[in-house]
């Protein structure tokens, strides 16, 4: 499901969501999940386009890793480096999950070329 208010600059996790009948999944998790979700989002692409892109993390988000973050995130973080990635990508959680550490975490890992499994 896509939402249709989205802009260009934006990418919703919700349209990324693992969804099986009526039950969805309310973690984003494992570096496999990050890569489709920057395949399909072309977060690079759009990186490349716009002065600032916004991320939504959508409600009931129980749990997003930092392999999962490292991985969506590994090409745009390397070239912006972590101040000017920070500045430019604005995560906003609809409900009440905290994504800083994990974020923060994963983009410290890309910075020092390590991975969750070094």
């Amino acid at each position: 499901m896509t939402n249709k208010l989205s802009k260009d600059n934006t990418i919703n996790l919700e349209d990324f969501r693992v969804r099986e009948g009526q039950r969805v999944s309310k973690v984003f998790t494992g570096r496999d999940r990050g890569k489709y979700v920057r395949e399909n989002s072309k977060i690079d692409e759009i990186e490349a386009k716009y002065n600032a892109i916004n991320i939504v993390i959508p409600d009931n988000v129980y749990s997003i890793n930092p392999s999962f973050f490292e991985e969506f995130l590994v090409n745009v973080v390397r070239k912006l480096g972590k101040e000017a990635f920070l500045n430019k990508f604005k995560f906003t959680s609809e409900g009440d999950y905290e994504f800083e550490g994990p974020l923060n975490q994963a983009v410290d890992r890309i910075l020092k070329n390590q991975t969750a499994l070094d």
